[in-house]
């Protein structure tokens, strides 16, 4: 007897990333027989849907495999009998990022869009989107997973967790998938032959323990990592900064490329700062590769996903999200750092808060392998500030409570400074009213004070 076909739902089918998942599930299909692949977006992302769904259909095509594409601007007609749901969405597109990066390095801030002020107002305009597909996902097909890409995804994922109506829920990132492969490259060995005891919070998170077959290879990986000619490990998307030797040495534990914003933070911005001179955010790189992107998107002779894409910084998204899928749904038990329920994992967390720790994924979904220990004392009040701001920032985007969007501000330590926080939230909130309803009658006190000073 044949296995069940599958019904995938991607909600921002429009995303450049989407040829990245196309081609995981092509490449999974005997494993992971999907039937109907369906891609969802908004008007605004009508075209770039549109684009993308006949890249789609030629990949397939390509492949010969029976997978159906189908495109819809009616989340609720994709959603019902899904077996799996993924959200890669962004509120407010790119235009918003731009506000998320240039308006702190207005302040003298950071400008990021998932750590610091920006990581703050992604999560304010995307959190109540998400729990309302949440609603959706339980109404119409309670059984599908949600598996989340959206960033922040640790507090997309706390948000869920807390908030949510829909419980089966996982947070999904490339950086430690990441991490392993580079490790995997640094042995010289095969890189399904690695694994990795990851713990600490989304973009976050630590390598504790490096496995090469089993062994525990941790000392030799610091050991390469520190060595002269080893090539730094970063993303695309994060300042090629190298690690001080000794510090990392003395770390024992691997840092993730993000953790570069809070151990070199004067350095990261000052980077930032150059580049917001000359007019330049990461921002505005970003929508230049999207152009040129979907430029090729648009070739009827393209056929597959093009090696440019890896350019925009979420190389190995589709290995994660379609690993998580394949774990669940062949009962793998498959070891992946995803974003989930702590329950007890991480002693220095309520048993509620999301976390990302290394899982094993099976039919029941992921359940923190048994070696995940507590993090190292130096670690613990970085990554437990983090998850207070966490806390705070999904409580704010639920509630639209203007204190508990300050103390989220001023809470986060590449913010951390009480009166220029509360400037910059204050410009922040009206700056992004469009996409932050839950913050309508904030934003316009904020604005009748302003025109009354004025």
């Amino acid at each position: 007897m044949g296995k069940k076909p599958l019904k995938i739902v991607t909600i921002g089918g429009g995303s450049s990333y989407t040829p990245e998942l196309v081609e995981g599930l092509i490449k999974r299909y005997d494993e992971m027989p999907v039937s109907d692949y369906w891609l969802v977006d908004i008007e605004e992302g009508k075209e770039k849907l549109e684009i993308v769904g006949a890249l789609a259909r030629r990949m397939v095509e390509k492949a010969g495999v029976p997978m159906n594409i189908h495109l819809t601007l009616d989340r609720r007609e994709a959603l019902k009998d899904a077996d799996f749901v993924t959200t890669q969405l962004r509120v407010g597109l790119l235009k918003s990022r731009c506000k998320d990066e240039r308006i702190p390095l207005s302040h003298g801030f950071l400008g990021q869009e998932t750590n610091g002020a920006g990581g703050l107002f992604k999560a304010l305009r995307t959190v109540p989107v998400i729990l309302d597909i949440a609603k959706d996902i339980q109404e119409l097909c309670p059984n599908a997973w949600l598996i989340n890409f959206t960033n922040p995804a640790g507090i997309v994922t706390e948000a869920l967790l807390r908030y949510g109506v829909h419980k089966k829920v996982i947070g999904v990132c490339n950086v430690p998938i990441g991490l392993q492969f580079s490790f995997a490259d640094i042995l010289g060995v095969d890189r399904d032959k690695v694994t990795v005891d990851f713990a600490g919070l989304n973009h976050m998170v630590y390598a504790e323990r490096v496995y090469n077959d089993g062994k525990d290879v941790t000392a030799e990986i610091i050991d390469r990592l520190t060595a002269p000619d080893t090539k730094s490990q970063t993303m695309a998307n994060i300042k090629d900064l190298d690690w001080d030797v000794a510090t990392i040495r003395a770390f024992g534990v691997i840092p993730c490329p993000y953790h570069r914003y809070y151990y070199k933070t004067k350095d990261m911005l000052n980077d930032e700062l150059e580049e917001f001179k000359k007019g330049r955010t990461r921002a505005e790189v970003v929508m230049d590769v999207e152009k040129k992107l979907f430029e090729m998107y648009k070739d009827v002779d393209l056929k597959e996903k093009p090696e440019e894409l890896s350019k925009r910084g979420g190389a190995h998204y589709s290995d994660v999200a379609c690993n998580v899928i394949n774990g669940i749904y062949n009962d793998k038990n498959t070891i992946i750092a995803v974003n989930t329920k702590n329950n007890g994992t991480l002693k220095q967390f309520e048993d509620e808060s999301a976390v990302e720790v290394s899982c094993y994924i099976g039919k029941n979904g992921p359940v923190p392998v048994e070696t995940v220990t507590d993090l190292p004392v130096f670690a613990q009040g970085l990554v437990g500030q983090i998850k207070s701001f966490e806390r705070l920032a999904a409580e704010a985007a639920y509630t639209g409570d203007y204190n508990t969007a300050l103390l989220a501000m001023v809470t986060n330590p590449l913010v951390a400074d009480d009166v220029r926080g509360r400037k910059l939230l204050n410009e922040m909130l009206v700056a992004n009213k469009e996409h932050l309803p839950q913050f309508k009658n904030v934003i316009e006190k904020i604005e009748a004070v302003e025109r009354a000073e004025f």
